[in-house]
């Protein structure tokens, strides 16, 4: 039996994101987005995961690991090829998913962020959110956005992620990671300390429940530029499902919050591209006053209109970023449609 780090290099090798171990099947790699089993190794057994889920842990993570059930944490090769890992059980039977973490910091260039990335990371307060399905991105997308700042500001970043992804060097900006588990018992908890640290810029990794997302928006309120990440799919039902995680008798007092606070919305999802690998389609919503008023108002629906129509404001909707990258070639027209909101609005377009 292969073991895990030989595993873990094939993956990297391969340039794969994801690796796969299921009982009854040959280890899985997720590449550009499509799942390969690697034809040379025998179907995993349930002994097989057993060892090598247990030869990446400790003591105290094994304790917790059978008493949760599950388990998520980083782990680094000899050769500092870095994983987000999560252990899990399902039928009984032990799994593992891992997560290549690149060892290069991105920037907001090579992920071809939009050009108003950089002005919404330059203002001092206020909350900036990332969006979009697991496995697309929303991690990469912060590490640049943390880098920008780090190499532009004189900053204090605090970072409160699970596990800790990408390993921040200090630039210009202090930066103190802190991961949940390890250093912080829970996201809400770490956020209600961090006031007391005299941050700048707080990232915080996953908003995940009422008393996360409400933490957030307050410290978005006092005077800090927040970067969170949140499970939706598109800028109107990021701010839905933030609202609607509250009780109804707080619900208009958070929409006014968040007409006061929210800088951004940047809601992405990886595609596969005409000539091999990946990019990122994404929905910017920036929250000019007329967002900001549809938001106090309840009126979420009109949101997209508002995008579709604020280009000049650096606003573009998913339909139209979907369009622009079908219309240069990068991917193609049922790529593009699948995602789509207004799949016919490509029906009359052609290209040269």
């Amino acid at each position: 039996m292969n073991s895990i780090k030989n595993l873990l290099k094939i993956a990297v090798d391969k340039k794969a994101s994801d690796i796969h171990l299921v009982v009854g099947l040959k280890p899985k790699l997720r590449i550009d987005g499509v799942l390969v089993s690697l034809k040379d190794i025998p179907e995993l057994t349930n002994k097989a995961i057993e060892e090598i889920i247990f030869s990446i842990i400790n003591e105290e993570q094994k304790k917790i690991f059978l008493d949760k059930r599950d388990l998520d944490f980083s782990y680094s090769l000899e050769n500092k090829d870095r994983f987000r890992v999560n252990i899990h059980f399902e039928k009984n039977n032990f799994g593992l998913v891992a997560r290549v973490i690149k060892e290069q910091m991105p920037t907001l260039e090579e992920i071809n962020m939009p050009a108003i990335t950089a002005n919404l990371l330059n203002i001092s307060q206020g909350l900036i959110l990332v969006t979009g399905p697991t496995g697309c991105g929303k991690s990469t997308t912060l590490a640049a956005m943390i880098n920008y700042i780090n190499s532009k500001r004189n900053c204090h970043i605090v970072t409160l992620e699970d596990p800790i992804e990408f390993l921040f060097k200090p630039d210009k900006s202090i930066i103190i990671q802190r991961q949940l588990g390890a250093d912080i018992p829970t996201f809400s908890s770490g956020l209600k300390h961090v006031l007391r640290q005299d941050p700048d810029v707080v990232m915080v990794g996953e908003m995940r429940d009422l008393e996360t997302i409400s933490t957030t928006i307050t410290l978005a309120e006092t005077g800090h530029l927040v970067l969170a990440t949140l499970h939706t799919y598109s800028a109107a039902q990021t701010i839905d499902r933030i609202i609607d995680i509250f009780p109804p008798h707080q619900q208009q007092q958070v929409r006014t919050q968040l007409a006061m606070t929210l800088a951004a919305v940047v809601s992405q999802r990886l595609l596969p591209q005409i000539k091999g690998g990946r990019i990122a389609s994404r929905e910017v919503m920036l929250n000019t006053p007329a967002v900001a008023n549809l938001i106090r108002e309840n009126k979420i629906a009109q949101i997209r209109t508002v995008l579709e129509t604020n280009a000049k404001e650096g606003m573009v909707s998913l339909d139209q970023d979907l369009k622009r990258l079908y219309k240069e070639k990068i991917i193609s027209k049922e790529v593009a449609q699948s995602q789509m909101h207004s799949p016919e609005l490509l029906e009359k377009f052609k290209i040269l």
